[in-house]
């Protein structure tokens, strides 16, 4: 009979141990609106850690259907539902997760600026907290370049992006000196939501040849109806992602953001398997950017593209 305790008590000394060392992770991912673009971040990420960690991950993925507020009351529940970790999809989705928690690890995707969103000055590439990721960010001069090998007859560009989205800010910045040193004539056109997307395309139609749409959550969510003012006014559109470009645009310089937030997966792993510091960790950004193109826009416009543009399919 001892011996017979002393063997099960040795069984399940052994079942405890297997277990300890199967950890398993909660995740909860905070995407702020849904459109192309942002699924295919969250799909990503949601790929390479599942491919990595299995059954010893799981997700709770919320939408804030493009409300700020809503974003802090999703990170909030995790922070009090205990997750291992945050991955944030877009810049409100990120600054409510800061808000919330100092502790958890967070990590950004579809962020275009990190010191821009975060208020750091003096951007090392790592930003000291406990938050890093990846950034959507597809060189600014090369867009401001394909501008200017589609139009080079152009005179003035139309800067449209939504007022509330800090990051479209900071794009639009800094193309105004891409564009400015090209020759071009750049206004800025903003609106404050949804609601007023088409009357301030239409005021950027009359009084611009060509238009610009940083990587704007806003914008790529009301495509079509910028589309159904700048199809008419026949006023192309250079976009700064895939998403917006297939709803509106003539043409983009375009990251993948399934393969953004894979490479935000990766990170993830190093994190809650790997121990990583996320706070050393510095923001990485897409490793390859493609010139593509609107088929059917650039038909209807008369916009002819050069032979190593890609067709957006």
């Amino acid at each position: 009979m001892k011996k017979l305790i002393a063997v099960l008590i040795a069984a399940m000394m052994c079942l405890s141990a297997a277990a300890l060392a199967e950890e398993t992770y909660r995740v909860g991912i905070c995407q702020l609106v849904q459109h192309v673009a942002l699924d295919a971040a969250t799909q990503g990420f949601q790929d390479a850690l599942t491919e990595k960690l299995g059954d010893a991950v799981s997700f709770d993925v919320q939408n804030a259907s493009g409300d700020s507020n809503t974003c802090s009351t999703i990170v909030n529940t995790f922070v009090s539902g205990g997750v291992n970790l945050i991955m944030a999809n877009a810049t409100p989705a990120l600054q409510a997760a800061v808000a919330a928690t100092g502790d958890i690890p967070i990590l950004g995707t579809s962020v275009t600026d990190y010191a821009t969103a975060l208020d750091i000055d003096n951007w090392s590439g790592a930003t000291g907290m406990n938050v890093s990721g990846t950034s959507d960010l597809a060189p600014l001069d090369q867009q401001a370049d394909m501008l200017h090998e589609l139009f080079p007859d152009a005179k003035t560009v139309g800067l449209l992006y939504c007022s509330a989205e800090p990051n479209s800010k900071y794009q639009v910045d800094v193309i105004t000196g891409y564009l400015t040193a090209l020759g071009y004539t750049c206004v800025e056109y903003t609106f404050a939501d949804s609601n007023d997307v088409a009357s301030v395309t239409q005021n950027a139609c009359n009084g611009c040849d060509v238009l610009y749409i940083p990587t704007d959550n806003t914008a790529a969510s009301c495509t079509e109806a910028i589309r159904n003012v700048v199809e008419p006014a026949k006023k192309p559109v250079i976009a700064g992602e895939e998403g917006l470009c297939a709803g509106c645009g003539v043409a983009t310089l375009s990251i993948s953001y399934y393969d953004l937030g894979y490479a935000t997966g990766e990170m993830a792993y190093e994190v809650l398997a790997g121990g990583a510091d996320v706070s050393a960790m510095n923001v990485r950004f897409a490793p390859n950017v493609t010139k593509e193109y609107n088929a059917e826009l650039c038909e209807l416009l008369g916009v002819q593209v050069p032979a190593d543009y890609v067709a957006i399919q």
